[in-house]
Order: C-alpha cells, then structure tokens, then sequence
C-alpha cells in the first residue's frame, strides 16, 4: 500500500493521524491517508503567507514557465494518477473517465500557463498617465470536491499559481489521495510554500475558510456547502470567494427532433461519471408528441452501456462515489416511485459489494418529486413531459439553480433561439456538459459567485490597483 503524505512548505508534515480512502467499486481500504489538523492548517497557512512575497515577484513568464513543467510532470505520471483516481473516485478508465480526467488536468494546466493579463491604459496624454494593473490576490484556500478531484484541483489552482498567489488546498477526505499526488509533483517544481495540502472533513474546510491570513476562497461542491463555506470567508474580514455550485440541469428536446443521432450525447450529457457532475443534464424535457419514442429508444441506448469496476477497460460507468451519496440516490428514485413515477430502467440495487447503482431512467416524473426539484448527483435521469417550447423553458428555469442547460433540435439556430431563453451560465445546444479551457464557467443563481477558466478565470485571483500619475 503507497504511502501519502501532507505536502506542506515543501515538504511531508507530520499528521495527525490517519483515515481510511474506500474504494467504491468493492470497499476495499485504497490507502490509508494523513490527517490534517487545526495546527497544520495554521502551519500550512502560515506557510503560504511567507511565500507569496517571493513568489508573486518572480517574473510572470518564469511563473508560465513553472505551469509547463508542471504539466509535464502530470503528464509523465499519467498512468499512476488515472489508476489513483479509479480506486479512489470510482470514475472508469474507458471513455470519459479518468484518463480523460488526467488528459484534462494536463490540457488545462497548458491552456492556464499560456494566458496573461496586461496592464491597461485609459489615459496617457500631457495630464496624467492612468493605468490598471492586476496584483495577486494573496493566500487562496481551495477546498474540492470528490467528483473529479484532480481536474477540479487544477482548476483551482493553477490560475492561482499563474499569477502569483500562494495555496493551501483541502480535497475531499473521500478522495484525497490524487491532489496530494499532484501536490507532491507540484513542489517538485515550484518553491517551498507556494502550494500546500491539509485533509480532513468539514471542520478544517471551515477553519481553513475563515482563517485571517486566508485572503481568497475557491470552493466546488453544493449549494448548502457553498452557503456555509461563503459565511466562514466572512468570519474574520471580507474574503474573496469564487463559488462554483449545484446545477440541476435541464435538457429541452424540441418537438420533432431526430433524437437517433443525438442519443450518445444525450446519454453522456446525463451520465458522464455516473451523473456525478455538477453540470450533467438531470432534468429531460420532453414533448408529448414524440414522449413515448423517446423515452423508449433512450432507454434502450443507456441498457446497453456496461456498467462496473472502472478498472476493467470494457465498463464505461463505475459505481456511484461514496455510501453517503449512493444512500441520497436511492431516496430519490424510491420518492419517485411512491408518487406514481415509473422506472422503466434500473431503479433496484443488486446485492453486490461496492456503491453500484443501475443506470436509470424515470418516466412520467412530475416537477413536484425531489429526483426533478433537488439535484440528485447520480446515475438517474427524469424524463417529463410538456406541451408547448414556452412551458418548457419556464419550467427549466423554474428552480432556484442555473449552472448548465441545454436544447436539442433539428435545426442548430432554431435550438439557440432558445437556449438563449434559459437562465444559466453555459448554454448548450445538441450537447450537454462540454467544457472548454478557454470559454468562462460559472453560474448564475445559487449556483455560484464568480467563473473560472480563461483570463476571465484568472482575475478572480487578482486585485486591480489603479496607478494614477499626474504630469
């Protein structure tokens, strides 16, 4: 069994004990992982503030350089961190799972190292010389989630990085093991302080959170969290925070389409990592004149995807995370069924060790049930009904959430007509859940504060300073 360790100013810390990383494909123990403390995240923050002077003067190209290396080094260690993020997350190493995921991790950190922010000028004449200038935001906690914990982890920090903050980052103690990994590889590179790692559970994300030499928070997960995590930031000073939160995403087929050429990204759009995606499509509006069809050759798409350890190349779809979530899943799909919904795929556990659920499909679902209202973060997808486009959309856009959505139809420009109609930050049209190192993410309602991605991505790391020169 590997052995991990918490990277903190440059080198292993002494824990304060250990957890077991279950892997959700058979329970097994994956490793047993340090555990943070609230004196390590002092140390660890303490750590980050004695680097950011040094590290926020290096030269921004000699910052890129670092982020290339960097990405060259998860590159290397491609096959040690896919395998890490199998036995640790559940996510298959076939299709878009975790060779994807490392493949992202790798992309980004390039796209990332490449993008820059000049200095602005609106005024330079015989009166004044007015400048806008970006300076690092400080010390930035970034606490992940446990869906795609190494990719979000790249994310959070490399932006940071790039233009000159320091890091403590806290991963999900269901999921741990890859960011302390890419924690290690990163010090390789960079100094002593730069980026450093503490685990646990809530506690020290609340800690690490509030803490007074924290200067900026960046947090992936739920909208309850983001909640608690946004009021933490606010417990000693005015932090900055990028959230990015829930989706709960609606997909809109419009009537009349040709659903046959669009069933593998309707399907991946779903149930890309098992549901468990912030912004994978979990509400499908359909209809009522091609409701029944669809639902049919729909299903018949998804029964024919394998399911099972991700470690076996010929599963596209692994388990579902964790026990805790696999519990929420269940609710769902047996709240639907108690109000009249019917399952016509999936909806029964086999007895089997590990957090496996079937892949479902909900008909008749109704937008009172919860598996419609709440984000159910797995691989089940309700299929509802409508009558016209205009109650569609209304309905999409009912709920107190907007991350993602999307519209599929025939014709491309009539389905942007109204994806344009849908309240959320990434509107797509026949596709669901692509994402693009250069193209803003972030959501509007409580699904979040702030974007990321692009140089949109990396101010949310910086602070303008306007130098105002009288001649």
């Amino acid at each position: 069994m590997a052995a991990y360790v918490l990277t903190i100013d440059g080198k292993a810390a002494k824990a304060a004990g250990t957890f077991d990383v279950v892997n959700p494909a058979d329970e097994s123990v994956v490793a047993r992982c340090p555990l943070g403390s609230p004196e390590l995240v002092d140390l660890a923050v303490a750590s980050a503030r004695r680097a950011l002077p040094l590290w926020s003067a290096v030269p921004d190209a000699e910052r890129a350089a670092k982020l290339m290396e960097i990405a060259a080094l998860i590159e290397q260690h491609h096959a040690e961190l896919s395998e890490l993020v199998t036995r640790e997350q559940g996510k298959t190493q076939s299709g878009p799972g975790a060779n994807f995921e490392v493949g992202g991790a790798v992309a980004w950190t390039r796209v990332t190292a490449g993008l820059s922010l000049s200095a602005e000028t609106v005024q330079d004449d015989k009166t004044a010389s007015i400048v806008i200038e970006r300076k690092p935001v400080g010390v930035v906690a970034s606490i992940t989630p446990w869906n795609w914990p190494l990719i979000i982890a790249v994310w959070h920090v490399m932006p940071a990085v790039r233009v000159g903050c320091t890091v403590v980052i806290k991963p999900s103690p269901f999921t741990p093991l890859s960011t302390l990994r890419l924690v290690e590889l990163m010090n390789q590179v960079l100094p002593p302080g730069v980026v450093n790692v503490v685990t646990g559970g809530p506690e020290v994300g609340s800690q690490l959170a509030s803490h007074p030499g924290v200067d900026k928070v960046v947090f992936t997960g739920s909208v309850a969290t983001g909640k608690k995590i946004m009021g933490s930031a606010s417990q000693s000073g005015v932090k900055r925070v990028t959230l990015e939160l829930g989706g709960n995403d609606a997909g809109v087929v419009l009537p009349g389409t040709d659903i046959g050429p669009l069933l593998e990204k309707l399907f991946w759009g779903c149930f890309i990592n098992a549901g468990q995606t912030c912004a994978a499509l979990k509400r499908l509006y359909v209809h009522e004149s091609q409701y029944d069809e669809v639902v049919r050759r729909f299903t018949e798409f998804v029964a024919a995807i394998p399911v099972g350890n991700g470690l076996d190349p010929k599963n596209l779809i692994g388990p579902v995370s964790n026990r805790m979530q696999l519990d929420k899943v269940i609710g769902y799909v047996e709240d639907a069924r108690a109000r009249g919904a019917k399952v016509v795929l999936g909806g029964k556990r086999k007895e089997e060790p590990g957090f496996f659920y079937p892949l479902t499909v909900i008909a008749d679902a109704t937008d009172e049930m919860r598996v419609v209202k709440e984000e159910q973060f797995g691989p089940v997808v309700p299929i509802l009904k409508y009558r016209t486009v205009d109650e569609a959309i209304k309905r999409a856009n009912s709920l107190d959430v907007g991350l993602g959505g999307s519209v599929w139809g025939n014709d491309p420009k009539e389905a942007a007509k109204y994806a344009r109609q849908l309240e959320c930050g990434t509107a797509w049209v026949n596709q669901h859940g692509s994402l693009h190192p250069l193209a803003p993410f972030g959501g509007v309602k409580n699904s979040g504060v702030g974007v990321e991605f692009n140089v949109d991505g990396l101010k949310e790391y910086t602070t303008i300073q306007v130098v105002n020169v009288a001649r």
